[in-house]
């Protein structure tokens, strides 16, 4: 395998355009340019930790259930190497879900990228939202109260022990 390039090698700026191009694509609702920049095994993870095909993104595109108002990389980072690469950064986004209005709030988003018959296609997408400060001190990682249903119990041999 090659050695991996960074931002300012061909391979690298050619990526970070390719996802630039993405994201106002999926921003304007254009589905005939993301179509061709998904490849048809495509699935990204949601900040929600939904998974989604290409077929069921795009579609959610197209009928307005997934509408994105703000959709703004900071900087891109890159790895690349011929025919594989993979792109990170936080933008800040503004998404309408099902009719819910999230954001503005920030997203950790990485995508790779494989070039196929000679042009790249985004292959995996995760995002992930990105806590605020006060939302960690508060202990956001722990139970949620509004998702707890009561005292967690333990199963044991048939036997449930609360706790």
């Amino acid at each position: 395998m090659s050695k991996p390039d960074l931002e300012g090698s061909s391979s690298g700026a050619e990526l970070v355009q390719v996802e630039r191009r993405r994201v106002q694509a999926l921003v304007a609702a254009d589905l005939a340019i993301a179509d061709e920049l998904h490849a048809n095994d495509f699935q990204l993870i949601t900040p929600g930790g939904h998974s989604r095909s290409k077929a069921e993104y795009l579609d959610r595109i197209a009928s307005g259930a997934t509408i994105y108002r703000l959709w703004e990389p900071d900087e891109i980072s890159v790895r690349a190497s011929r025919d594989i690469g993979c792109v990170r950064y936080r933008p800040t986004m503004t998404v309408i879900v099902d009719g819910r209005k999230t954001g503005p709030r920030q997203l950790w988003h990485t995508d790779f990228y494989e070039k196929r018959s000679g042009r790249w296609q985004v292959v995996w997408s995760q995002a992930t939202a990105i806590s605020k400060p006060d939302q960690l001190a508060a202990g956001t990682f722990g139970p949620r109260p509004d998702l707890n249903p009561g005292p967690a119990r333990l199963a044991t041999g048939g036997l449930e022990h609360a706790h």
